[in-house]
């Protein structure tokens, strides 16, 4: 049954509170980098920015004590409060779009993801966790919530909205075409039942966060073998975010690709015609209206591509999905794209207008050819995390995409 916990949250203080969270460091080009800590300076980014510049060369460690050190100082000038109280956090966030999310800020148990009650649909990199943990080690803190979501429980959704009445809201504040509130649920009623209903729950998925969630248990592990039984363990737990799966929205990941293989645009079209039935679609964008088809932007032309039922094997969620059709039948076979996180000629589009996107990138020449996939349902994601199946990488597009540092976790 899963297990979640009480904070006492450090969090920006009012006077702070408007700037201080971020969006990821790395969806930051270098330009809104620099621009944004010249107009301001106590925001997150200011914590966790590493300056390169430095006058001695530094190793990761160091640098991430240079991070610690930064955090301090935000400390002692008050920019960040700590709570007296643990509390849940009730975060809920509406966007220009209409689109709304509401869910619970809360620590969640390592022994959890551990024993597969926090289950997994991605594969991570080792040297990935270990630089995670190496920097959470140094710098003891998290600010970056892992976005997990469970089936839908009526009685709970009730239970958060109760404790939300019941609660004081600490923050709102707003941000590029987003409007952020926060609620500090420290009533005991209100947290035991919160608690109670999520131990109801057999299990919680991780939706965003697979190397952070990865990066804590490793972590945990470490402190375990070195600690005593009476030093701080507050690394077996980490950050999250939780939303019921009715929120949680999954858009298409799609692909464009730069050549193809040395093949002419007739001999590539032969070629996955064995295993695709492919149709002509036309000029204009096709977006695929269902699972098993694929569009394809080549040559100016729009096309449609089923997998035969020769090649169809339903024997598992992960066989049916869109994306592994098209690495396993296609893009490895084919183009030679056998590792998709590295591999130089692939690229990915997402967004309302992608199709759009991709037709534009092909037509300049930039890429050969682009792919538009129909996006993973929840269900979907969460088959294939019970089955202990892995989807291939950028499978998922999923929103909410959460900011850094609206509470922050110290271990």
């Amino acid at each position: 049954m899963a297990k979640i916990y009480p904070f006492e949250a450090v969090r920006p203080s009012e006077e702070a509170l408007q700037n201080f969270s971020s969006k990821s460091y790395k969806s930051y080009t270098k330009k809104e980098l620099k621009d944004s800590l010249k107009k301001n300076p106590d925001t997150f980014l200011s914590i966790i920015t590493l300056k390169k510049d430095t006058s001695l060369a530094v190793d990761k460690s160091q640098r991430y004590e240079m991070v610690r050190q930064k955090y301090e100082q935000f400390i002692d000038s008050k920019i960040l409060i700590k709570d007296s109280i643990a509390a849940f956090y009730i975060y809920e966030t509406s966007q220009d779009n209409g689109d709304q999310f509401s869910g619970i800020m809360a620590t969640a148990s390592v022994e959890d993801y551990n024993t597969n009650v926090i289950k997994k649909h991605e594969a991570t990199i080792a040297k990935r966790e270990h630089t995670f943990k190496t920097y959470l080690n140094t710098v003891r803190f998290n600010a970056a919530p892992v976005l997990l979501t469970y089936p839908d429980h009526p009685t709970l959704e009730a239970q958060i909205e109760a404790a939300k009445l019941n609660s004081k809201k600490i923050n709102t504040w707003a941000t590029k075409n987003e409007t952020h509130k926060l609620w500090s649920v420290d009533h005991p009623k209100d947290i035991f039942d919160i608690q109670n209903s999520f131990q109801n729950i057999p299990s919680l998925y991780i939706a965003d966060g697979h190397h952070r969630s990865a990066s804590s248990a490793l972590l945990a592990r470490e402190k375990k073998a070195t600690l005593k039984p009476t030093e701080n363990n507050s690394f077996n737990r980490f950050l999250t975010y939780l939303i019921p799966e009715s929120q949680l929205k999954i858009y298409d990941y799609n692909r464009v690709v730069k050549d193809l293989n040395g093949l002419s645009t007739a001999e590539f079209l032969e070629k996955i015609s064995v295993v695709f039935e492919v149709k002509n679609k036309g000029k204009n964008p096709y977006k695929s209206l269902k699972a098993n088809a694929i569009s394809m932007y080549i040559d100016g032309l729009f096309y449609s591509l089923s997998l035969r039922k020769s090649k169809q094997d339903n024997s598992s969620a992960i066989n049916k999905l869109d994306t592994y059709i098209l690495q396993t039948q296609l893009l490895e076979p084919i183009l030679n794209i056998t590792n998709v996180r590295t591999n130089k000629r692939i690229a990915y589009i997402h967004g309302a207008k992608s199709l759009e996107q991709i037709k534009a990138t092909v037509d300049r020449g930039d890429y050969a050819v682009g792919f538009g996939l129909f996006p993973i349902e929840t269900k979907t994601l969460m088959a294939i995390a019970d089955s202990d199946a892995v989807m291939p990488p950028k499978s998922t597009y999923i929103y909410p995409k959460l900011r850094s540092g609206i509470t922050i976790y110290e271990i």
